[in-house]
């Protein structure tokens, strides 16, 4: 049976809270740490991605905040702008029976004014990325002087992605007598560093790394590297995904694949180190909102996603490492849900299977395959150069489209609003009507630019 949030003798505004999230009862990893964590120990705790950690730390961390003062109380380290960016919404959500907590996010690939006027006003929690956090303290724009908890969130992706030095120069400018719960699918060497030079007796938790079965549906298939690409196709017409990603070992081989895709007539785009944060922050935007249904991405470029609802993982090829195989297939299954994720091994690379899993390879059911069917996305994405610091809100544009333009609530898909600039996915079929009609009317009366992405 599942252990409920009401036997942790939490505020009742903050069980109310959860309960209108859709929080009826704790995952695995909620459950094994809430408890140590309200008591304010420090915890090492091992817990793939999709798992319900945001909560497991999130849930301490805002009960500590005194809104009282407007200094940083709470700092939560991410790899990613993406999953800065993913935490602070959740953290905000997770707030909102706390009024007046203020969640600033420092990350980079954005300017740093507009950061550095934001902290002038306080922030009673940062969330953001180890360079970016650093940058701030040598600019000395942030204090970290009453820092009471300390997040690291896959720290081992920020291992990995080099972010050691930076992390060590952070923790030190933060009160030792601080609150640190570390969060990690794996457990590299350089953890056991980090936790036995900044963490206070940490209590060590474990839950399943590995996907489970009724969660996560795993197949391999073998194929020769000629045919490789042609079977990739064949497995998005049998399996018909309405999201996947499918990752590939090199920058190149990722343009090269997206590049066939796209030619062959699937909805398709790439994700890769080279491109620039606009480039990557509309690329995942897109993928999101359903406006492209596959989404070609490197293990580096990938490192640190939180995206909802990803049907299907698909490796073309196995991995350098077992612990990026386990990275990959956490895109799906999550929250509960259920997913797959398909291998496409070359013969030759048959003899390293037994160091990912036990699971047999399989034959594809050639039969079964619509060889006409191309995946194409329902939606498009219009951009509004307008955003929250132009009091620019979801439904003022959501109400422009129906009361101004004639839209139906039911063809409008996901709106987010960003600091400048605003997105919303309109189905393909209304989707120039929807264009037009935004460039040549206003939103909130004011005229903004508006572009098809």
């Amino acid at each position: 049976m599942k252990q409920l949030f009401e036997t942790l003798g939490l505020p009742a505004a903050l069980t109310d809270n959860l309960h209108e999230l859709g929080f009826d009862a704790m995952t695995e990893i909620q459950a094994k740490s809430l408890p140590a964590a309200l008591e304010g120990r420090d915890l090492i705790a091992q817990a793939k991605t999709g798992s319900g950690k945001t909560a497991a730390f999130g849930i301490p961390l805002i009960m500590k905040i005194d809104i009282s003062s407007s200094d940083p109380q709470g700092l939560v380290l991410c790899p990613t702008r993406e999953l800065a960016d993913q935490v602070a919404k959740e953290l905000r959500r997770l707030a909102r029976w706390k009024k007046n907590l203020k969640i600033l996010t420092l990350s980079g690939g954005m300017p740093m004014r507009p950061q550095m006027q934001s902290l002038e006003h306080g922030a009673h929690i940062i969330v953001g990325t180890p360079g970016r956090i650093r940058d701030h303290l040598s600019k000395q724009t942030l204090k970290l002087g009453k820092i009471h908890t300390v997040i690291l969130d896959e720290a081992d992706r920020m291992l990995d992605m080099g972010f050691f030095e930076d992390i060590e120069k952070i923790l030190s400018r933060v009160p030792q007598s601080r609150q640190t719960l570390l969060f990690s699918a794996t457990f590299p060497p350089e953890i056991k560093s980090l936790s036995q030079k900044f963490m206070n007796d940490p209590l060590q938790i474990k839950v399943a790394s590995e996907h489970s079965a009724e969660v996560i549906e795993e197949v391999f298939y073998a194929v020769d590297r000629e045919v490789q690409k042609e079977a990739l196709v064949k497995v998005l017409q049998f399996y018909q995904p309405e999201s996947a990603i499918l990752f590939a070992n090199t920058k190149a081989e990722v343009m090269e694949l997206t590049d066939f895709l796209r030619e062959a007539g699937f909805s398709a785009l790439d994700l890769h180190g080279d491109l620039e944060q606009y480039e990557r922050t509309e690329t995942l935007l897109q993928f999101a909102n359903r406006s492209i249904r596959i989404l070609v991405a490197t293990d580096v470029a990938a490192r640190g996603l939180d995206i909802e609802r990803v049907e299907m993982v698909i490796n073309y090829g196995l991995p350098r490492k077992k612990e990026d195989y386990i990275h990959r297939t956490g895109r799906t299954g999550r929250a509960g849900k259920s997913g797959k994720a398909v291998t496409l091994l070359t013969t030759g690379e048959k003899h390293k299977l037994a160091e990912f899993t036990q699971q047999p390879i399989e034959q594809l059911h050639e039969e079964a395959i619509n060889e006409t069917l191309r995946l194409t996305a329902k939606m498009k994405t219009i951009a509004i150069r307008g955003g929250k610091r132009n009091k620019l809100r979801a439904g003022d544009i959501l109400g422009t489209l129906c009361k101004e333009i004639g839209l139906s609530k039911d063809v409008v898909g996901k709106i987010d609003i960003f600091d400048y600039d605003a997105y919303v996915a309109v189905e393909k079929g209304l989707f120039r009507k929807a264009l037009e009609g935004l460039q040549q009317g206003k939103i909130k009366n004011r005229k903004f630019k508006v572009r098809e992405l």
